[in-house]
């Protein structure tokens, strides 16, 4: 008897497919990133800008010395773990998001997951001093995205043989009558 185990041929045909898909996703990295590295302009066009005023400027660096990243996105830095904000400014009022920040679960008017009473993560953010919390506002008010951003309220502008595809696969029938498209809207205005 051999005390050597060996795999089984279909142990070796799935171990050789997961190899192989392996192989392939390195590959695809490593053209993607040379592709991306000498190109003379980007993958994807960027759609979000910020705006900023002193006081958010101020904010952007008590945003980041405070946590905040380490749940939230803003400006291409922080985590996904919680709210990307980046284009928050072109969704929301600067008095919602100091109200928000403030008040987060009166505002919303819902609980939050992390904002809020103790001993939720954030719930640090409405004790921080009012002109810290203001400035925070002015920064993430001065996040801003154009339309058709991933972060903007607004679908793109024209038709979008996507979007339309969408929605005739999850739309339920006779969403028009209860809803507007806003895409439609726009081109009337036009």
């Amino acid at each position: 008897m051999s005390s050597k185990n060996s795999m089984k041929q279909g142990e070796k045909v799935l171990f050789g497919i997961f190899g192989a898909f392996i192989v392939a996703a390195i590959i695809g990295y490593v053209v993607l990133e040379f592709v991306r590295m000498n190109s003379d302009k980007p993958l994807f066009e960027v759609k979000t800008s910020y705006e900023f005023t002193e006081e958010g400027r101020r904010g952007s660096k008590i945003f980041r010395e405070s946590g905040c990243t380490a749940c939230h996105r803003a400006m291409r830095n922080g985590t996904n773990m919680g709210l990307s904000l980046d284009g928050l400014g072109s969704k929301r009022s600067y008095e919602y998001i100091y109200s928000f920040l403030k008040k987060p679960e009166e505002t919303y008017a819902a609980a939050t997951i992390d904002h809020g009473m103790r001993p939720k993560e954030a719930a640090y953010v409405p004790e921080m001093d009012d002109v810290d919390l203001r400035a925070i506002a002015a920064f993430l008010f001065g996040l801003k995205a154009e339309q058709g951003a991933a972060s903007s309220p607004m679908p793109p502008e024209g038709k979008s043989q996507f979007i339309d595809n969408m929605l005739k696969a999850v739309a339920p029938e006779g969403w028009k009558d209860k809803y507007q498209d806003v895409r439609e809207s726009k081109d009337a205005e036009e």
